[in-house]
């Protein structure tokens, strides 16, 4: 099994990636480089993992022949030219949500992955942990049965403080505000089990902080499988929450309400009669506990780079979650629903961010 070499671009959220993704797989990652713009942030993260070689320079990176990954957690507006960029130097790409500020720009990453060397994988570690993990598993074994119903609620808290960090808070740098940022997370767990939406009609604002960008929002969701689903985000929750709970014709499913894990047991598993928990029992009674967020992520990654599994995220799945964001933001623009799928001919398509009424 051979070892990748890493290198982490962004020690922000880059650190939680070396610390729960890589250090627990030594026998398949090595970290070699750290880039940052800020230097003291680069020595802190390098003495403290020992890492020799620390750079600000990106292209230092790329031009790297020792680096197999190249794992992108700098602020969400300028990951586009890095992922395009990595993609042509025949790097493999890790990227941290949100891949990109549009789907242009998801669909022109896209066409940079066909003609590269590497793969792309976008970060979404909320998939991974026991509780939703056995959900997948006795939805995609078909016990579930018809899906009716969901929420999906993203209630935390960010405070002045935290917008203080120069790029945060703002549409050109940030790109986005609670559905980009923090409720991008819970809404690509519920599309992971439902499925993909078929049509939106949403509404935000910005009523917490002395910001650009929105930090709360609701939509009303019809799901392509027919069920219905509310999502409700907001940054001004004084107690922080996550939760999906998801109304099946057999089966409920309610997990845990952590809000940087919810993917973690427990889980409610609400069978509808013994006869089907018996059928739950059959799938996951001697279930093999899995360790959450990217430490689970980062090895499958590493399973699909020797041939021996799937890509755990694609760039397809990044596309359906930020199709959703489109569409939330140009319902709200609008006021009026948005059809699924979006097409170059939305006025959204391009940019998000434009105006559409």
């Amino acid at each position: 099994m051979s070892i990748k070499n890493v290198a982490i671009v962004g020690c922000g959220i880059g650190r939680s990636h070396i610390v729960e993704g890589y250090l627990p797989h030594p026998d398949k990652f090595k970290v070699v480089a750290i880039c940052d713009l800020n230097e003291e942030r680069l020595r802190e993260i390098g003495d403290e993992f020992d890492i020799a070689k620390r750079t600000t320079s990106f292209a230092d990176v790329l031009a790297d022949e020792s680096v197999d990954i190249v794992d992108i957690c700098t602020p969400p507006g300028i990951h586009l030219e890095q992922v395009v960029a990595a993609l042509a130097a025949g790097k493999h790409v890790i990227c941290e949500k949100p891949l990109t500020g549009s789907l242009c720009g998801v669909d022109t990453i896209m066409e940079a992955e066909k003609a590269a060397k590497g793969t792309l994988m976008p970060i979404f570690q909320y998939r991974y942990g026991d509780g939703i993990e056995k959900a997948k598993r006795i939805i995609e074994a078909g016990i579930a049965g018809k899906p009716y119903m969901g929420s999906v609620e993203t209630f935390w808290l960010r405070t002045p403080e935290y917008y203080a960090v120069p790029w945060r808070g703002k549409w050109e740098t940030e790109l986005g505000g609670v559905l980009v940022t923090h409720a991008l997370h819970l809404h690509d767990m519920l599309l992971h089990l439902m499925g993909p939406v078929s049509k939106v009609f949403g509404r935000v604002a910005t009523r917490v902080n002395d910001i650009e960008v929105e930090d709360c929002a609701s939509a009303s969701l019809l799901m392509q499988n027919g069920a219905f689903v509310s999502l409700s985000c907001t940054l001004g929750s004084q107690e922080q929450i996550s939760r999906l709970r998801l109304h099946f014709e057999n089966v409920t499913f309610e997990s845990n309400h952590e809000p940087y894990s919810p993917g973690k047991d427990p889980w409610k598993i609400i069978a509808a009669n013994d006869g089907i928990q018996t059928r739950i029992d059959a799938i996951i009674g001697n279930w093999q506990p899995v360790a959450p967020r990217f430490t689970t992520q980062m090895e499958h990654f590493h399973a699909y780079l020797c041939g021996n599994g799937p890509l755990p995220v694609t760039t397809r799945d990044a596309r359906r979650a930020l199709e959703l964001v489109t569409a939330i933001y140009q319902s709200s623009d609008t006021g009026s629903e948005v059809i699924l799928p979006i097409g170059s001919d939305s006025p959204k398509y391009a940019d998000w961010r434009a105006r559409t009424k």
